[in-house]
């Protein structure tokens, strides 16, 4: 999979060195940073602290995607597999329970997601 590592030649002319694994990590980066903002506007439609399903969903899609750029890429840091694995499985754990507790609805309070 060495075509993953690769810049994208559609970006050539910018000189940034964009791969696939790259965008990868990039989106799952934006995701997992972006969970607070889905988490913010719930709590302000709903006047009290909620945590939506859909920060879960987040959570887990960005850690793991960030995960893969970190073992799969070339970039291979134990730092960031380290500060990815652990969010993953605390995520991962979190939703299952929500989906236990609430079931697959969101809650009457909670936006759409």
């Amino acid at each position: 999979m060495g075509w993953m590592n690769q810049a994208l030649p559609w970006l050539e002319w910018t000189g940034v060195h964009l791969s696939p694994w790259k965008l990868i990590g990039l989106t799952g980066a934006l995701l997992f940073g972006g969970r607070w903002l889905v988490q913010f506007w719930a709590t302000r439609k709903a006047g009290r602290p909620v945590i939506p399903r859909l920060f879960w969903y987040m959570s887990v899609a960005g850690s793991l995607m960030t995960l893969s750029y970190f073992l799969f890429s070339a970039k291979q840091d134990a730092v960031g597999i380290a500060q990815n694995l652990f969010p993953a499985f605390t995520a991962l754990y979190s939703l299952r329970l929500d989906i236990r507790h609430r079931g697959w609805k969101p809650a009457a309070d909670e936006p759409a997601g």
